[in-house]
């Protein structure tokens, strides 16, 4: 009867009869029911996103291990499955799940926990790729038995049957502290990368206590890499103060290197060159990722067009619904002439979206136009304006209730405000074109400015009939085009 009643409520939730996972192990069935005790309360929680990846109930932070893998993009994370809020002895497993277009996904199986019975408490973030036998690999910081995640962490493998099924590989830790020349501090989150047909391991922490970040770089021996050795330091973080560096990401965009960091604060990027010989990264430029206080832990993938795509932990929710975090949007990579980092939505998002409302040449100055929205609070709205002479514009999204907070967007020319958020953003010499992109998920924000800034912030939720006021100030302004869609669920 139990069973029985829990498959009812997968359905009812719309949630696939494979979500079940792995009835063999107890350590995913335990975790399994845990998760689905909770779904009722968080699946009916009116400020959880719609649009945006997320577990179905429960805590969620790190992306991980994202790969395009038999025709699904597969994504992963860190969840725990028996409580809503996180902790540093709080469990730690990976969540999953795919897609076949970055449009529609499903959950699956729990695919990764911690193997008690191996002294395992806790499973932490890294990446998936294919070893040289063409068998799938997941790669992760174990956390072992009442050990400290400071200075004792060891990095494990999985091995998968099509992504689904995983088995800890018997040559657990595939990397042991013994590998480096030196103490190395928070040292996790593992990331595999290629080049000159040779696989390299990269992960984050510091040589000193909360100091001396770096990221160090570690070389495949053997086809089923689980031999490595240690290749020294790749990168140092510039900054003094960097206290670590967690989730180092490492890739090639066209013929420049990309290096993503996350020091306990906004999310960094570095470009410049690699060297295989020496294992040496040297940065030419660096920036910011998202200048919100909500974005996090980004991990990314290639698919086989070249493209890659990155997605970032959302956090800053309130606490105590029974859910707590999710992922950020696909975003898609680039670089421009310039040399610094470009970001767009993944261009299949577009499938959410509802019937469009637009508007083209509206005139802006020192009086507000105010333009009605789709009925709904998940939309993405689109904006292309000319400044003219304006100094200053503000775009202002309202929902219909009496002193709701309004989500303010302005822009001077040289920063670019969200809320309470501010970014840096220079037009080119005589340039006087502002490009937006907005999506409110519910309690989700993420705005695209120019395709060179990102923000991303927790909100509070609007109502169901939103209103969007433009303006100019310090002289006139016209918004070439103006539209919006509603934008429907993922799952």
């Amino acid at each position: 009867m139990l069973r029985i009643f829990r498959l009812c409520l997968l359905v009812i939730c719309g949630l696939p009869l494979c979500a079940w996972g792995d009835s063999t192990n107890e350590a995913i069935v335990r975790a399994t029911a845990a998760i689905q005790a909770a779904v009722p309360r968080a699946q009916t929680d009116p400020i959880r996103p719609i649009f945006h990846v997320a577990s179905p109930a429960q805590w969620m932070n790190d992306p991980n291990g994202p790969i395009f893998y038999k025709g699904y993009y597969h994504l992963f994370y860190q969840l725990n499955p028996f409580r809503d809020e996180s902790g540093p002895r709080a469990l730690r497993y990976w969540g999953h799940v795919r897609s076949r277009d970055l449009v529609k996904w499903e959950p699956l199986p729990i695919a990764l926990w911690p193997s008690g019975e191996l002294g395992e408490e806790s499973i932490w973030s890294g990446c998936c790729t294919l070893n040289d036998l063409g068998q799938p690999m997941c790669f992760y910081t174990s956390i072992g038995v009442g050990k400290s995640a400071f200075d004792q962490a060891v990095q494990w493998a999985a091995v998968g049957d099509d992504l689904i099924q995983w088995h800890k590989s018997p040559a657990n830790p595939v990397l042991t502290d013994a590998l480096n020349d030196r103490k190395i501090y928070d040292w996790r989150d593992p990331f595999i990368f290629r080049d000159h047909q040779k696989t390299f391991l990269v992960t984050g922490g510091h040589m000193a206590r909360d100091r001396g970040a770096a990221v160090n770089i570690y070389e495949a021996e053997n086809p089923e890499l689980t031999q490595w050795k240690h290749r020294g330091v790749m990168f140092e973080h510039p900054d003094a103060d960097a206290p670590t560096v967690e989730c180092p990401n490492f890739f090639k965009l066209g013929d420049q290197w990309v290096l993503f960091v996350s020091p306990y604060g906004k999310v960094q990027y570095f470009i410049g060159d690699f060297n295989a010989q020496t294992c040496r990264f040297t940065a030419r430029t660096r920036g910011v990722l998202d200048w919100g206080s909500s974005f996090y832990a980004p991990n990314t993938m290639q698919v086989s067009d070249g493209r890659r795509l990155v997605w970032g932990w959302l956090n800053g929710f309130p606490g105590g619904l029974g859910w707590n975090g999710c992922l950020s949007l696909p975003r898609q990579l680039g670089l421009g002439r310039d040399g610094q980092l470009r970001q767009n939505p993944a261009p299949q998002l577009s499938k959410l979206r509802g019937k469009k409302v637009g508007w083209k040449d509206v005139q802006m100055s020192n009086g507000s136009e105010k333009l009605t929205l789709p009925k709904t609070n998940t939309l993405e709205i689109q904006a292309e304006i000319d400044m003219q002479s304006a100094n200053r514009i503000e775009l202002g999204i309202s929902s219909g209730v009496k002193d709701a907070p309004v989500i303010a967007v302005t822009f001077d020319g040289a920063e670019l405000q969200v809320v309470d958020a501010k970014a840096p953003l220079l037009l080119a010499k005589g340039e006087r074109k502002l490009t937006l992109r907005i999506f409110i998920d519910r309690s989700v924000l993420e705005v695209f400015a120019n395709e060179t800034v990102c923000v991303t912030k927790i909100i509070a939720p609007l109502d169901a009939n939103p209103t969007l006021t433009i303006r100019a100030d310090g002289g006139p302004a016209v918004a070439k085009q103006m539209q919006s869609w509603p934008m429907h669920t993922i799952w």
